[in-house]
């Protein structure tokens, strides 16, 4: 067994968990959002890339470029018009109304695509590889690990070098302080979730053309999602994608020794990390 191999494995793993769980942790650190219909939007968007794909003949990525600016207004207004309603103090009203959401996207999913399990084509990529020292590489997950670096160097610097990125400090530090200074907390709220759903289209790009999905996948990438997260603290952008690769690295480890321990032991590095950690590795307000 080559161990180092199933290691890369599953830090190449870790950047698909990592971009499944970047916009949560985007949105939970400007607003403290914990949002249950998160890993459902990867699968809608996943649905709307293979749409444009099955019906217009786009290559993949191309139509996750016609994607990325849908879901960013899908976003924009979901929480502008709604999901801001539910803001305070009480967690209790948003968990209530994105369970509710999730609910809706799933049945909705279901009766527009029905129960088959789907695959977005890729093509050539599907099957490509690179050696690198005599370990295979897949392209794809070569490509959604670099993509889940980038993402997260370029929401680091949209937050610390830009007059957007000032706007979502000070809104998550203070809303009332915020608002005295001429910022909009709600439309900031809004811009965070729009961002956070260009990633899920990210996200959704590398799930669909890497593994089946069908309209009830959601809440296991939720559970994925959440587990790179608090792994990696709240907030942490980096810790997330330090979290999303223990819970990689964790997984191909576990089905290395028997194929059946595979989900299982990424829900036990995750349980270690809350015996240890509570806070997580990284924990910061916003990364």
């Amino acid at each position: 067994m080559n161990w180092l191999d199933t290691i890369l494995q599953g830090i190449l793993l870790g950047g698909l968990y990592a971009l499944f769980a970047a916009g949560l942790s985007l949105v939970f650190g400007i607003m403290r959002l914990v949002n249950l219909a998160h890993g459902d939007l990867i699968v809608f968007s996943a649905f709307l890339i293979l749409l444009l794909v099955s019906t217009l003949g786009l290559n993949p990525f191309v139509a996750a470029l016609i994607a990325g600016p849908l879901m960013f207004g899908i976003g924009y207004l979901l929480q502008y018009h709604l999901l801001n309603r539910t803001l305070g103090k009480d967690i209790l009203p948003p968990l209530l109304v994105t369970f509710g959401l999730s609910i809706v996207i799933q049945n909705g999913l279901l009766e527009a695509f029905t129960a088959d399990s789907q695959r977005i084509p890729a093509g050539a990529l599907e099957q490509a590889s690179l050696s690198l020292g005599g370990i295979n590489a897949g392209v794809m997950p070569l490509l959604t690990f670099a993509s889940a670096i980038l993402v997260v160097v370029g929401l680091n610097q949209l937050i610390y070098k830009t007059a957007l990125g000032r706007a979502f400090r000070a809104t998550s530090d203070d809303v009332v302080t915020a608002g005295l200074m001429g910022i909009r907390p709600n439309q900031i709220f809004a811009i965070a979730t729009g961002l956070a759903m260009v990633i899920v289209t990210i996200a959704a790009l590398y799930l669909g053309t890497r593994a089946n999905f069908d309209p009830t996948a959601g809440p296991a990438r939720l559970i994925y999602a959440f587990e790179a997260v608090i792994i990696g603290g709240l907030g942490s952008l980096w810790g997330t994608l330090a979290g999303g690769i223990i819970l990689g690295v964790a997984q191909t480890l576990g089905a290395a020794i028997n194929p059946e321990w595979q989900i299982l032991s990424g829900h036990i590095a995750f349980l270690l990390v809350l015996l240890f950690r509570p806070r997580g590795l990284f924990p910061r307000a916003v990364d």
